[in-house]
């Protein structure tokens, strides 16, 4: 009698516990990050009334007898599934797509999160909103080091980005083969001050040499070459600084020898080098029927620039911050790191939506999103609770069910001894 009173009292404490877990996920339903957690139950020792024994001769085997002696709580499982996605638009707002925690220290402790909502403290730091400080690598000149130990991430506003002086451009677009005339264009440069110099190149079509028969011995007339254009590179002063002659092929509409495809030209005033040069990439020009649209686009290194700067900043799938100049010019300032775990179901939570490394969870891998199995990163958005209503509210059910259950043992066991102590009567 006694043991069916313990094992119904072990029964209320289980579905208590559960009862608990319950209540808690209902009540993080719209925590950001938050991970939903499972109770799950076995049975505790049971004890022997008859043990049993194996077939002998003409005997045939006996089972072992056996009363179970209650319930217990074997372990609380967290449900690591990806929660759903909230556009916020905020760019400090950052969400995890896959596996990996953000990384972040408070005090001399760190610790791990789902919950990406940061923002900015009087310093620039990317915090939480508890005051954790976001970890990752600070960049230098634009190139991050992953080898190098974590440190605390900043955003650093304010901060300049020296001018660069201009070494390329590059044109692209059509000189018109059926309607050849000339066509100017006006490429920006920078000189070694970042000062901006407005420079004109200018494409003429070839036209030939007309005829002077009053010239002594008579110039006869040579007309123009097909295909044939000379691009001069003048200055603000209309200065020229360098010329070239372009030979296009009639059939395929593009250089032929010995046009390179490049022109280099030496630009002039007080704070361009002795040195400096800039090289123009024709190799994207052709020569077709239809309207001249020749037009410079924007290489990839050398374009120049002037003094910039950081107004704003943009996250890279791949975590890495970018810089935005008032330059418009784009500059590495910082990497986000991510940890991931053997077992993340061995971390330990420690409040505020974070977790600590556990003695189970393994020791934490940290690199860029994307790589080693780690998730990509999105700004603008944030992963929230994977808690599902429908689920809870099922459990929670399931778990009042039990508690009374167990509770109609106690109290029938209680009317059974009352009976058993009327006896005496």
């Amino acid at each position: 009698m006694l043991r069916s009173l313990f094992s119904a009292i072990s029964g209320l404490q289980a579905h208590q516990t559960k009862l608990d877990v319950v209540g808690n996920n209902i009540a993080n339903v719209n925590t950001v990050g938050f991970k939903s957690s499972t109770t799950v139950f076995e049975d505790t020792l049971s004890q022997v009334m008859r043990n049993g024994s194996s077939p002998n001769g003409p005997d045939g085997g006996t089972n072992p007898a056996q009363i179970g002696l209650g319930v217990q709580v074997s372990g609380i499982t967290t449900n690591w599934k990806q929660g759903s996605t909230q556009a916020t638009g905020r760019s400090t707002d950052f969400l995890i797509s896959g596996d990996g925690f953000f990384v972040t220290r408070s005090g001399n402790e760190q610790l791990y999160t789902r919950a990406g909502s940061f923002d900015t403290d009087a310093t620039g730091k990317l915090v939480t909103p508890d005051g954790s400080v976001l970890q990752g690598w600070m960049a230098v000149d634009g190139a991050v080091d992953v080898n190098q130990p974590l440190e605390s991430l900043s955003i650093p506003f304010g901060s300049v980005m020296a001018p660069s002086m201009t070494t390329n451009n590059k044109l692209s677009g059509n000189l018109s083969s059926d309607n050849p005339q000339t066509t100017q264009i006006q490429v920006q440069t920078y000189d070694s001050l970042g000062n901006a110099h407005q420079m004109s190149y200018v494409f003429v079509p070839d036209a030939g040499t007309p005829a002077n028969p009053a010239a002594v011995p008579p110039v006869a007339a040579v007309p123009p070459v097909p295909g044939r254009w000379t691009l001069t590179v003048r200055d603000e002063n209309n200065a020229v600084l360098g010329s070239q002659t372009l030979d296009y092929s009639p059939t395929t509409g593009k250089l032929v020898p010995p046009a390179t495809g490049h022109l280099t030209y030496t630009p002039t005033g007080t704070n361009w080098p002795a040195t400096a040069s800039i090289d123009i990439d024709l190799t994207g020009v052709t020569q077709f029927g239809g309207k001249s649209t020749v037009s410079a686009v924007d290489p990839d290194s050398g374009k120049g620039s002037a003094l910039g700067t950081l107004t704003g900043f943009q996250l890279s799938g791949d975590g890495t911050v970018i810089g935005l100049y008032s330059n418009n010019m784009r500059q590495t300032i910082g990497q986000i790191a991510l940890a991931s775990f053997a077992n993340p179901s061995g971390l330990e939570k420690a409040g505020n939506s974070s977790f600590r490394a556990g003695d189970n969870s393994g020791i934490p891998q940290v690199g860029r999103p994307g790589t080693g199995g780690r998730g990509d990163l999105t700004a603008g958005a944030l992963e929230m609770s994977n808690v599902d209503l429908a689920q809870e509210f099922t459990g929670l059910i399931i778990a009042q069910r039990g508690f009374q259950a167990n509770s109609k043992v106690i109290t029938t066991s209680d009317e059974v001894l009352e009976q058993l102590v009327n006896l005496k009567r």
